[in-house]
């Protein structure tokens, strides 16, 4: 059965976009990361959401503009959004985040359902859903953007560290979710 991980990379003072969706700031702040490497093997579709998926793209001036992980992942993607584009080989447009978690589920199989944007993150957590999460922190702070996760009025989620490790240009922190 697949996990659902929301794996990102969030600069220091929690953003994981710069405002209006800017991810330019995390092109000097790409390399090598091992946990990352480790873990696109693992990763068996994603739940992507639309922002997500339209959005800037931190590779845009390389050759591995608009490919998952840089280029390093290939698979199914589903993308939630109200308003679906057609069909592209691999990536299939689903209404709604449950109905996108159960066909990334099935084509996971015991894999990992990797979450791509806040809102989707959000949305799954809400729906009792999302199982971990994988925060890369990158030494930059960004002042205003789009947060980890925003829950107008807060909510509490009790978190289980699973592991930590460094790279020079980031600390990689994995937690489980508790509740």
């Amino acid at each position: 059965m697949a996990k659902i991980l929301y794996s990102v990379s969030m600069s220091l003072d929690g953003y994981i976009a710069g405002p209006g969706g800017d991810m330019s700031w995390l092109t000097d702040h790409l390399g090598p990361n091992p946990l990352v490497g480790e873990l696109i093997g693992d990763v068996g579709a994603l739940l992507v959401g639309a922002t997500t998926y339209r959005g800037d793209d931190p590779h845009k001036n390389d050759e591995n503009a608009g490919k998952a992980f840089g280029g390093g992942w290939d698979g199914p993607q589903y993308v939630v959004t109200h308003h679906p584009a057609a069909d592209s080989p691999g990536v299939f447009f689903v209404p709604d985040v449950l109905t996108g978690l159960a066909a990334a589920e099935a084509a996971a199989g015991d894999g990992y359902v990797n979450v791509l944007g806040a809102d989707i993150a959000r949305q799954c957590l809400e729906a009792g859903r999302l199982d971990e999460v994988l925060t890369i922190v990158v030494p930059v702070l960004l002042g205003d953007g789009t947060p980890l996760f925003h829950y107008p009025g807060g909510r509490t989620v009790q978190l289980e560290r699973v592991h930590h490790s460094a790279v020079p240009q980031a600390t990689n922190l994995w937690f489980k979710i508790l509740s």
